[in-house]
């Protein structure tokens, strides 16, 4: 796999030019960031469609340039992030072009960097695993990388896991619900765990400690080289991160649960778990994080060798991520479109299934040996 083949992938670094113009420039520039990430690339995958390849995940693979971009996107993050609050707060930026700059790099941190990070805290080498808590401390998400590798992957589509997006909610409820549960059941976690080895729960070893004190560096980076004005843009832009990260987390297993077997027990995850997208260019850009069933059937397999699978195994969504959490802001038109979606689902994986409220209000036992 050469540099050519992995090239497309590098696409998130046209967010770089657009965030510089639109320190710059000031004005409506700031706006370029989001029409490039959600609505361009969503264009182009109604004009290039999809990609239905699969890869040989036997055969030896250099994967060099595919790896190179999510490593070099750390640096990049925190460049712009902090490159842009020196400059900002020493520029003649009005207040609304200086919160325009910050929503634009938060969509950048948030579309790009939380799923690079995702990436990264997946593979085994230490160092990669770092500069994922690099880049979720750089949006005050360091929390993240507990709930998703201890709770989600073992526990999604359950009431475990609060970012299985329950059926009717919309993403407004859910987001907020998240955002309350979501630290809380990542130390519940990491708590429990400690537990289980008999150390307290304030051993070295809680993670907790490394989360509070990334984060605690970055904000004060931000007050130093911004001061307070730095230090209210810099959580701007974590939180816009956030949004939309939990955006993707509510589109990709919206309304999907697994079966309860009765007595707190679930069948396994399965490829039906997961809504899937296989358009060729959301997938460049979020690197084949639309390949999400074989994401959670791999969690360890590197993006570029993610399998896609036929409607008879996994869902597929009508546009890529990025279209679809347009959809999600706006509940009335996400129902509309996705509600009937999830029914045809149930018909086809669990026709014997009558009565769905247990599962559609979070009403089912939690699981058993649950974290």
């Amino acid at each position: 796999m050469s540099f050519r083949h992995a090239m497309p992938f590098w696409m998130s670094l046209g967010l770089v030019p657009l965030a510089v113009l639109a320190a710059a420039w000031g004005g409506w520039w700031w706006a370029l960031m989001p029409l490039y990430a959600w609505y361009l690339v969503t264009g182009l995958d109604v004009v290039l469609g999809l990609n239905l390849d699969n890869p040989d995940t036997e055969a030896p693979a250099d994967l060099f340039w595919y790896r190179a971009v999510t490593v070099i996107w750390c640096p990049v993050q925190l460049a712009l992030i902090f490159g842009a609050i020196f400059y900002a707060t020493r520029s003649g930026l009005g207040g609304w072009e200086k919160l325009g700059l910050f929503f634009g790099i938060g969509v950048a941190s948030g579309t790009i960097g939380m799923v690079y990070a995702h990436e990264l805290l997946h593979q085994r080498p230490k160092w990669e695993r770092f500069l994922g808590d690099l880049l979720l401390a750089s949006t005050l998400y360091s929390h993240f990388r507990t709930e998703h590798l201890l709770v989600h992957h073992a526990w999604v589509g359950t009431p475990r896991d609060a970012v299985s997006a329950r059926y009717n909610e919309g993403f407004h409820r859910f987001f907020w619900r998240v955002l309350r549960h979501g630290p809380r059941s990542a130390w519940q976690a990491e708590r429990n765990l400690l537990a289980r080895a008999r150390r307290p729960v304030w051993d070295r070893r809680n993670p907790f400690w490394k989360y509070g004190l990334l984060q605690l560096a970055m904000l004060a980076l931000a007050l130093l080289l911004g001061g307070w004005q730095g230090l209210l843009l810099f959580l701007w832009q974590a939180f816009v991160a956030i949004w939309q990260l939990e955006l993707t987390n509510y589109v990709e297993h919206y309304g999907l649960t697994r079966r309860h077997l009765g007595e707190g027990r679930y069948e396994h995850v399965l490829p039906r778990h997961s809504w899937n997208a296989s358009h060729k260019v959301s997938n460049w850009l979020l690197i084949n994080l639309q390949r999400h069933s074989d994401h959670h059937y791999k969690p360890d397999r590197r993006f570029p060798l993610l399998q896609t699978y036929p409607e008879t195994e996994a869902p597929q969504l009508p546009f890529g991520y990025p279209g679809m959490t347009f959809l999600a802001m706006i509940p009335p038109l996400w129902r509309r479109r996705m509600n009937p979606r999830v029914r045809a689902w149930r018909r086809q994986f669990y026709s014997d299934i009558g009565d769905w409220r247990p599962y559609d209000r979070g009403e089912l036992p939690m699981p058993r040996g649950a974290l």
